[in-house]
């Protein structure tokens, strides 16, 4: 049931009915003035891992400041933190400009910066630092399912990816999304096999409870998102996994090249869960 304590919100079922399929809901859905009178007294903490993302980590700290923080915002983000991993930029200067807290990541890769969310706000939003289209909604859309749906411990973002070009269609998943993770869960997973069917199973915008933080262990580089969202599936069931639409994306395309290396990262994520590698 999509409710919290007596508060309900009209209009908030998910796009699919069916529970044993992972819920899906539009960013739409979630204004950040509901959203602040569903918390009630738990906290909020947004946290970006970044690492040379100085184009982009100012606007987007900028953006969740002013619209959703205390005062002037929404008040519904208690905690506004950049981890800076290891940047060779000054990216930690322009998010501690911009007025985030920073944090020195470990160094070892994007779940070690992840992990620092630990022991925080009882809710943690995690965002990409290289999105260029940034809004607010990234923020609400991915808290909503966590605020208005008991049973819902963990939300993906999904989204249209922003063509390469004007004569390129609009894209879904990412390469690594299509080739990897998505064929290699309906492999090794068959009982968590309707993961396969998210729309951005890796995606970065992501929400979860501290407790499920306390409770699993993530990944120390890109194989993170996959990681956890395996670990909540297993745990909780694929009920507890719910997608956000938070429409069009746009953020840094990284060449084919570079991504060998999150690749390989994402499938040692999934095969020592399957028993394959240790």
């Amino acid at each position: 049931m999509c409710t919290r304590g007596a508060y309900r919100v009209r209009d908030m079922a998910p796009i699919a009915e069916a529970r044993s399929r992972v819920a899906r809901f539009r960013h739409e859905q979630f204004r950040a003035r509901d959203l602040r009178e569903a918390k009630g007294t738990a906290t909020v903490t947004v946290l970006i891992p970044a690492r040379d993302e100085s184009r982009t980590i100012g606007p987007i700290v900028h953006c969740v400041r002013r619209e959703l923080c205390a005062p002037g915002g929404a008040g519904l983000v208690d905690d506004l933190v950049v981890v800076d991993d290891a940047s060779s930029d000054d990216t930690a200067a322009v998010a501690a400009a911009a007025g985030a807290e920073v944090l020195a990541g470990p160094g070892v890769g994007k779940g070690g910066a992840m992990s620092l969310a630990r022991g925080r706000g009882d809710l943690v939003v995690f965002l990409d630092g290289d999105v260029t289209n940034f809004g607010p909604h990234f923020v609400t859309g991915a808290l909503g399912p966590l605020l208005f749906c008991r049973d819902v411990t963990l939300v993906k973002g999904a989204y249209v990816r922003e063509p390469a070009s004007r004569l390129a269609p609009p894209a879904g998943g990412g390469r690594v999304t299509e080739l990897v993770a998505k064929p290699l869960v309906s492999l090794l997973f068959p009982e968590l096999c309707t993961l396969a069917d998210m729309s951005q199973p890796l995606a970065g915008e992501t929400a979860v409870r501290r407790e499920v933080l306390d409770a699993v262990a993530l990944e120390p580089d890109y194989g993170v998102e996959i990681g956890l969202l395996i670990d909540v599936a297993r745990r909780y069931g694929t009920s507890a996994v719910a997608e956000v639409d938070l429409g069009v994306r746009q953020h840094r395309n990284r060449p084919l090249g570079e991504l060998s290396h999150q690749a390989r990262q994402v499938m040692e994520a999934m095969l020592s869960r399957a028993g394959v590698i240790t």
